[in-house]
């Protein structure tokens, strides 16, 4: 009884290991036959002809639009005002007379030196003939000339602050808003307006210190300025000579045409610089650059498989990234699907371009 016992024990071992190697070697054969399949497959991706372009290293920089003239208007005297000839936001002229204050006093004045430098003059005259027949001295003719000349220069200061009861356009453009009245008092301290030239205009912008050499004047800029939608061309005029100690930057004025008045002075403009170009640069899109542990690669179709290839990069655009080595112009470049892909799989390009 107990061999039989055995014997049926023996018998369940052996049948139990027996389709344990049938079962493990099935799922070995299994395996295999799925991975000749995965080798197989192939993948779908999309794909560009890599080819020399140009390339423009281009930066954004923030900008101030500023008048190409601009000053306060404030007198040069205390008064009261008596006349003003001007229109709000209206266009003046160079040397048209915009405010008068009271000169009344200084006129008067002005009439009294005339007369006193008349009365000099004939006295100079009448002892100048005196003097060359010995009929005075020498010493009293030169104190009627001294009278004479000081009231000349009594009469030239009288003038010049008359002058200063005038307020003068220095330069043609566009008058603002008036803060006073006819029959204000004004001090030296009164602003009465503000003049702005704005045809051309001024562009300041700051550049990077690193872009120093970059920036040459009559260099050509592009801008724009929110609300107009074109985008408009500048020149750069001026560059400040020295690197600003606490911004690392350098200063920059550009000069663009206002014809249409549209640009206003005191908005921003967004700047539009090119530092370098190239003219056969080879780009391809952003997303084709897989990350490595030491570099990028991407894959490229040669003869309808996928081939890794490491590259080296440079310039970028706002989609496309310069390729400095690695590839060639006419290469198969793969834009999609790349996630899915190994070396020395097979390929089918459904679209390309």
């Amino acid at each position: 009884m107990r061999k039989l016992i055995l014997f049926i024990i023996v018998l369940v071992v052996i049948s139990a290991l027996a389709f344990v190697k049938i079962w493990y070697f099935s799922s070995d054969e299994n395996q295999a036959k799925d991975m000749a399949k995965g080798k197989s497959k192939i993948a779908l991706v999309t794909a560009m002809i890599a080819k020399s372009e140009k390339l423009e290293n281009k930066i954004f920089i923030s900008g101030n639009v500023v008048a190409n003239e601009s000053v306060d208007l404030v007198p040069e005297t205390a008064g009261k005002i008596v006349q003003i000839n001007f229109k709000e936001g209206s266009r003046v002229n160079k040397g048209d007379l915009l405010v008068k204050i009271n000169d009344s006093e200084l006129q008067a004045l002005l009439k009294k030196y005339i007369l006193k430098e008349k009365l000099s003059s004939e006295k100079e005259a009448r002892q100048k003939k005196l003097l060359n027949i010995n009929g005075i001295s020498q010493q009293e003719y030169d104190a009627t000339l001294t009278e004479l000349n000081s009231s000349q220069a009594d009469i030239e200061l009288t003038k010049a602050q008359i002058a200063k009861t005038e307020i003068i356009a220095p330069f043609s453009g566009i008058i603002g808003l008036r803060s006073v009245s006819e029959g204000s008092y004004v001090s030296q301290s009164t602003k009465i307006a503000s003049i702005q030239q704005n045809n051309p205009l001024k562009i300041d912008f700051y550049i990077p210190e690193k872009y120093s050499n970059a920036i040459k004047i009559d260099d050509s800029i592009k801008f724009t300025i929110e609300g107009i939608n074109d985008t408009l061309n500048a020149m750069v005029s001026a560059v400040e000579p020295k690197v600003d100690d606490l911004t690392r930057t350098i200063q920059v004025r550009a000069i663009t045409q206002n014809n249409s008045g549209k640009i206003i002075p005191g908005v921003y403009a967004q700047i539009l610089f090119s530092l370098e170009k190239t003219d056969n640069a080879i780009l391809i899109p952003t997303q084709s650059i897989i990350p490595i542990l030491k570099g990028q690669k991407v894959f490229i179709c040669k003869n309808g498989i996928a081939e890794e290839v490491k590259v080296k990069t440079g310039l970028r655009s706002e989609t496309k990234i310069e390729i400095l080595d690695g590839i060639q112009a006419g290469d198969t470049i793969i834009t999609t699907g790349i996630m899915q892909l190994k070396a020395g799989m097979p390929l089918k390009i459904t679209a390309i371009k």
